[in-house]
């Protein structure tokens, strides 16, 4: 089985049409980005980096960048009324509308994709500066969300061009988060394997893990996933659609109120997820509440772990172990007023799986606050 598993990621390393050197930086588009960006910092200990708006020349928009580890959002808001970004905020609320892959040829990532059958979103563009020349193309993929493809290699400025720095005087510590481990779409009933053979076409990914309802339901409601990985691995997509349930599931929830196929959640990774969700805690930052049950049989089900058990039970942090080692992951809460986009923090500890062995307990919790919403 390892070997096959080499072989296979020897191939798909050699046949990499477009090879992606990591996540460049996601772009929410939000009601009030200098308030967003300030909700980052104090809650989840992201730093300020860059700005752009009004002051630098921008007359549509206005953004502010933060950072913590490799990690970089983007915080977008309009100027005006009546524009893309505002009819998109109205459509879907505060979310995720870019996904920028970090590219060494935004050209070539446009050519391979668009021959292919990606629809265009931004045809390759030179931007520049007094510290160099950004490129950068796109294309549309799930609902409205976008990939951008990002070569900076020769570029040596803050963010992009058009960007300055942001150097506020209120700055919040960093909790410890270092990168983005992967991105989660939600999709319409039917398109789960749409989107995976665009992936796999378009884009050159392939399935790493499957999971259908029987892995993926409770006693009230059910879904299926796909995890896409490229070739090197380092950018993975796993995409949700909804299975028949008795009550409305998650992904229906989502899809009701994002208006569509979009972004569900960012899981970033941490190495010490004890001190990284404590600190979250202090800054107020919600999570999902695990029951004290789920940890009766935690031992037994995933082994030794180097984590003390009674830790994880007061955060509410769960486990799970593969062929490779073990995780820890936990959820938050919505972070937006609609029920949409929430963030998982990892730690991997050898495991490469998503930590199917908690998706009841998970997925139960998630429930629990659907009915409070009275959404289930």
């Amino acid at each position: 089985m390892e070997t096959l598993q080499n072989e296979r990621q020897m191939k798909s390393s050699s046949e990499d049409f477009l090879p992606i050197n990591g996540t460049d930086y996601v772009e929410l588009y939000v009601s009030n980005a200098l308030q967003s960006a300030h909700y980052f910092q104090n809650a989840f200990g992201f730093q300020p980096l860059a700005m752009a708006g009004l002051e630098t020349g921008l007359n549509d928009r206005e953004s502010y960048v933060v950072v913590q580890g490799k990690i970089r959002l983007v915080l977008t808001s309009p100027l005006h009324g009546g524009t893309d970004i505002g009819q998109h905020i109205d459509l879907h609320g505060d979310g995720v509308k870019v996904i920028a892959l970090w590219v060494e040829d935004a050209r070539k990532a446009f050519q391979e994709t668009t021959s292919r059958g990606g629809k265009a979103y931004m045809e390759p563009i030179r931007e520049t500066d007094d510290q160099g020349e950004v490129l950068r193309s796109g294309i549309h993929t799930y609902g409205d969300t976008v990939h951008v493809f990002v070569e900076r290699k020769n570029y040596n400025g803050v963010f992009l061009p058009g960007f300055v720095p942001w150097n506020p005087e209120h700055r919040p510590s960093p909790v410890g988060l270092e990168y983005i481990d992967h991105m989660v779409g939600n999709v319409g009933w039917n398109e789960m394997n749409t989107w995976v053979s665009f992936y796999e076409r378009v884009m050159g990914f392939t399935t790493m893990a499957s999971f259908d309802d029987k892995d993926i339901s409770t006693q009230y409601t059910a879904l299926m996933s796909k995890v896409m990985s490229n070739g090197n691995g380092r950018i993975k997509f796993p995409i949700n659609e909804p299975a028949e349930g008795k009550k409305k599931s998650q992904v229906e929830e989502y899809l009701e109120f994002y208006g569509g196929a979009g972004v569900q959640h960012i899981a970033v990774a941490t190495h010490d997820i004890l001190a990284t969700v404590g600190k979250l805690k202090e800054r107020g930052v919600t999570f999902l509440k695990i029951p004290g049950t789920y940890y009766e049989e935690l031992v037994s089900r995933v082994g030794e772990i180097d984590e003390d058990l009674a830790e994880l039970r007061e955060l509410g942090i769960l486990v799970d172990r593969d062929d490779e080692g073990y995780l820890l992951q936990i959820f938050t809460q919505p972070i937006m007023p609609r029920p949409t986009l929430f963030f998982e923090i990892i730690q991997r500890k050898g495991a490469k799986s998503f930590g199917k062995g908690n998706f009841k307990a998970l997925f139960e919790a998630i429930e629990r606050e659907q009915m409070q919403r009275g959404t289930l």
